[in-house]
């Protein structure tokens, strides 16, 4: 066959999709839209890596560069700390700046540093503290605004972000010295779980979209065939046919091919609007990889031509009609089952292969296992509905026909359902991955949030300065109770000894009984009271006898380093150490978790028995219990730690911890999910509406000889029901096998059987979206005029 023929036959074909009346029309219109959803959400699935990519070297660009040490004030030095607070959920992070001489650089996007007291703001840092919800952040954030942040300092639009010089950063209290900005830090290869986990999600999401695209070039398929018939009529041989109709797709996929570069461009724009999972982007920086968006662009086309004539081989195009409109050929369930075995061939060699030392897997193998499968179990769904429908017989009327619809045309009712196929067992396979690595990459942090929720450290003077935070805390909206220690140090009084390079120390913590009972177990205690408490080394704490060599029972400490570093400030020469001799009847006892989950040791003493004026450098610190009823307590405790100092630690205490990568991989396959399964429930709607649209006579001659309305709107719910119910059941085994395979190659054990349980809910719920979203359509098609001819 010569190319001309081809080029012909499929150019006439493209002349029938946009000249074919107002059915042929409508019948492009559908398949460019439900292609060009396709290849949006294609394009921003390949868009996502440069734009991840993107994000870090954002964040690079703005981080003050460290690869060089400075150590001494320059004209262009400047003495920085980097802030990151919450507000209600949302992250706001923060650099204050105090520069050391006249010519300190710009922060990125930025077109000045900010005078003293200043800051500039991002645009949606801005919007929040002009609007009555920013009012407790305004607080917390006390700098007049004079400046906007542009992309150049931002890794998203909605990132909530403020620069701002100060003039009390120093040495005792900064991050760093720097002297610009720009910097990167090698990237760590992914462990091999992670690996392994993307690249089951990239399957498993991207293969739906695909599945929508086959489905959608085949949409009007039934009016087609008969237009197709009409050719045989006039001379048309059966070949020729076919690439006439796979003329009609592909225009259909080509105009899809524009429609979805524009829908790319406009969702490209609204990037920014939008905030799925925590993220969000300039609309620069969603570029598709050029090899992979050209691969999207010639295989979408090239589909459309193969789907149409792999399709058109089951379907005999005679002059007088085809064979869809009576009894179809039964379906072959070897060549299916052929596909899953394959799949399964190429997954099972590679139990045991994934290693957690590992960074690499056999992504071939697992990609083209993991495809197979899920292309198996596809293919296997139409089969599994013929058999089904087949042995379906009495019922109410809706039910009849609905199952009589379903036994005429069972392979488009599946093919509309293949999508939720794939996408539900590539959940579940994912939901048990999840599962099984949750308990690698999350670990116990051992913090008890029922004992405090929040964690606030500050330095201090002096202990009264400190007692005098802790208790401004104390009093501070939404606080139910507060753990507050003055924590300082004591040291062993006299010369070093032997190869010492110090004098032994341990801490010191002062405060009244409640609060040092957080922080070992005490037989009894009142104002008055001293314990030395021994951590016996849990933790890696130090032996019990280096503490016990720097404080003791009846021994005398020294409150201040009596060797303190060259470099540190020295007191006034002649200036007598504070001592404090520690009482004979100090009880030692044994250490506690306190509630941030550590082993602490030291010496603890209630306010009477120490003069906690003489301490030196001592610290604040509080562990806060909140007032659950109380709205924004956790808002007012950071703000009060602001007030108190700009400089002050603030910690939430959490039950558990998700490592840094895990938690990424897992933000990016929520997002991929939820932009799947709404590709799906419009592929769903769509060929629901696509059918209701090829029975428009038939429904009005139902209504036009008293069938009720409501009896036909039951026969639509039970029509999308049998199938979607069909393929939830084979996507449960199938997401259960496929599961358990991925998991035994990493040596995991299931977690939890159930985890389907999600995902079936899901698909139900689809089944009442679809059927409500399509009455509207379905009682316009059955009114009367619906029995016009021409």
């Amino acid at each position: 066959m010569s190319l001309a023929t081809w080029t012909r036959d499929l150019a006439l074909g493209a002349r029938f999709a946009v000249t074919g009346g107002r059915p042929g029309l409508l019948r492009t219109l559908l398949t460019a839209t439900g292609v060009g959803f396709g290849v949006a959400l294609l394009l921003l699935a390949v868009s996502l890596p440069n734009m991840l990519f993107q994000r870090e070297v954002r964040e690079s660009v703005r981080a003050v560069d460290g690869s060089e040490q400075i150590e001494s004030p320059r004209a262009d030095s400047f003495l920085h700390l980097s802030r990151t607070t919450t507000y209600r959920d949302d992250v706001v992070t923060g650099l204050l700046v105090t520069p050391e001489g006249d010519a300190p650089p710009v922060p990125p996007g930025t077109a000045e540093l900010p005078a003293a007291g200043e800051m500039a703001v991002s645009p949606a840092l801005r919007e929040l503290l002009d609007s009555p919800e920013g009012a407790l952040l305004k607080e917390r954030i006390p700098y007049k605004v004079t400046g906007t942040i542009g992309p150049a300092g931002l890794i998203g639009p909605g990132e909530l972000r403020y620069v701002a010089q100060v003039d009390f950063l120093t040495t005792d209290n900064y991050d760093g010295r720097g002297t610009r900005y720009g910097w990167s830090v090698p990237e760590e290869p992914m462990n091999a779980f992670l690996v392994l986990l993307v690249i089951v999600a990239c399957v498993v999401l991207l293969l739906p979209v695909l599945v929508f695209i086959a489905t959608a070039v085949r949409f009007g398929g039934e009016q087609r065939d008969r237009r197709l018939a009409a050719l045989r009529l006039v001379g048309a041989d059966i070949a020729m046919t076919r690439r006439i109709a796979a003329g009609e797709s592909l225009a259909g996929a080509l105009f899809g091919l524009l429609v979805g570069l524009g829908l790319f461009a406009v969702a490209r724009q609204f990037a920014g609007a939008f905030t799925i999972w925590d993220v969000n982007a300039f609309p620069s920086d969603v570029v598709p990889l050029p090899a992979l968006a050209v691969i999207v662009l010639a295989a979408v086309p090239v589909a459309s031509v193969v789907v149409t004539l792999f399709a058109l081989r089951g379907v005999a195009i005679e002059p007088l009609g085809v064979v869809r409109v009576s009894t179809p050929r039964r379906r072959r369930l070897w060549w299916r089952l052929l596909l899953l075995a394959a799949g399964a061939a190429l997954l099972v060699p590679l139990v045991g292969e994934v290693q957690v030392t590992e960074t690499r897997v056999d992504s071939t193998g697992v990609i083209a296992g993991t495809t197979l499968a899920l292309i198996g179990l596809t293919t296997l769904l139409p089969w599994l509905v013929e058999a089904f429908v087949k042995r379906l017989h009495s019922g109410p009327v809706a039910w009849q026909l609905a199952v009589r619809r379903l036994q005429l045309s069972s392979g488009t009712a599946a093919r509309a359902v293949s999508g939720i196929v794939v996408a539900a067992t590539g959940a579940i396979a994912l939901q048990m991955l999840f599962q099984a690595m949750e308990r690698d990459f999350t670990e116990l942090t051992g913090e008890d949030t029922t004992r405090a929720q929040i964690a606030v450290g500050a330095d201090a003077r002096n202990a009264h300065e400190a007692r005098g935070m802790i208790d401004r805390i104390a009093r501070t909206e939404g606080v139910a109770d507060v753990i507050g220690v003055i924590e300082s140090h004591v040291w062993r009084p006299g010369p070093l000894k032997g190869s010492e390079e110090f004098a032994p120390t341990t801490s010191l913590r002062i405060g009244d009984c409640a609060s040092l009972g957080q922080f070992a177990t005490l037989p009894s205690c009142k104002d008055g009271d001293v314990f030395v408490f021994l951590a016996h080394g849990a933790q890696g704490n130090p032996d019990d006898a280096l503490v016990t060599s720097a404080a003791r029972p009846g021994a005398t400490v020294v409150l201040r380093d009596p060797h303190p570093h060259p470099s540190a400030p020295k007191p006034p020469k002649g200036t007598p150490l504070p001592q404090w001799r520690i009482p004979a009847t100090a009880r030692i006892v044994d250490s506690r978790t306190d509630p941030t989950g550590m082993y602490q040791y030291g010496v603890l003493a209630t306010p009477s028995a120490i003069d906690a004026g003489l301490v030196d450098e001592p610290d604040a610190q509080a562990l806060v219990r909140l007032d659950p009823a109380v709205p924004d307590a956790a808002d007012h405790v950071r703000n009060t730690a602001a007030a108190i100092d700009p400089t002050s630690w603030v910690r939430d205490l959490k039950d558990i911890q998700r490592d840094a990568a895990f938690s990424s991989v897992r933000t990016g396959i929520l997002v991929g999910s939820t932009l799947t399964m709404l590709l799906v429930a419009a592929s769903l709607l769509v060929s629901t509406l696509e059918q209701l649209k090829d029975r428009k006579r038939l429904l009005s001659s139902l209504v036009a000889f008293g069938t009720r309305r409501s009896t036909l709107s039951w026969s639509v719910l039970w029509q999308t029901a049998v199938p979607i119910v069909l393929g939830l059941v084979l996507a449960v085994a199938g997401g259960l096998g496929l599961g358990v395979v991925l998991l035994k190659m990493g040596g995991q054990q299931v977690q939890d059987w159930w985890a389907f349980l999600p995902v079936v809910g899901i698909g139900l719920a689809l089944i009442a979206a679809v059927t409500l979203l399509s009455m509207p359509v379905l009682w316009r098609l059955m009114r009367a005029d619906g029995l016009r001819t021409e």
